[in-house]
């Protein structure tokens, strides 16, 4: 038997999350409970790994996160508007957050945030972004009130190193771009 959802129970609600309380049967009949954060509207986000050509470097950000009350480094990333298909989100908000205009060369389909947390669905995608071409050269960020994003450009053969060092200056790590970070040393 698989384990199922018999009831949600709205515990507590802000502007953008709720905790619901998750009643369940496991895969034995027992019936269990189980809190989970999630997104208001139930939106789906997107994370960009971005890679810009001929420099071969990765565009990467470093923002303040309240729930952590620190810095994370990390890559663009955001929510995907109602109706909206995850690859124009991602190139959107590559757009937004750096002022790079990126060309999607490999998305992943929905995968897990933190599935023992939330329900969030995040694609991932890997982007290139030409530098030769004109909108380009000069790219002007396009922030939300109250973002703060600093916009780093760190070669691929540099990126291990940037991120021991922003560690070490008190920064958190994103989880995707730790795992990225240690898929690439092992294929390097």
């Amino acid at each position: 038997m698989r384990p199922k959802i018999v009831k949600t129970t709205e515990m507590a609600a802000g502007r953008f999350l709720r905790l619901d309380l998750l009643e369940y049967n496991d895969s034995k009949g027992v019936a269990r409970k189980w809190e989970a954060a999630q997104r208001q509207k139930a939106q789906a986000a997107v994370y960009i790994l971005a890679v810009l050509k001929p420099s071969n470097r990765l565009i990467v950000l470093r923002q303040y996160r309240v729930p952590i009350d620190a810095y994370c480094i990390e890559c663009p990333a955001g929510l995907i508007d109602d109706g909206e298909e995850p690859s124009v989100a991602a190139v959107r908000e590559l757009m937004e957050e750096t002022g790079y205009v990126g060309k999607v060369e490999w998305q992943s389909g929905p995968t897990c945030s933190s599935a023992g947390m939330t329900g969030e669905m995040v694609t991932i995608f890997r982007m290139t972004v030409d530098e030769t071409l004109p909108e380009n050269k000069t790219p002007k960020q396009h922030l939300d009130d109250g973002e703060e994003i600093d916009v780093n450009l760190i070669p691929l053969n540099k990126l291990e190193e940037y991120l021991k060092e922003r560690v070490q200056a008190g920064d958190k790590l994103d989880s995707r771009i730790a795992a990225w970070c240690a898929a690439f040393s092992i294929n390097n």
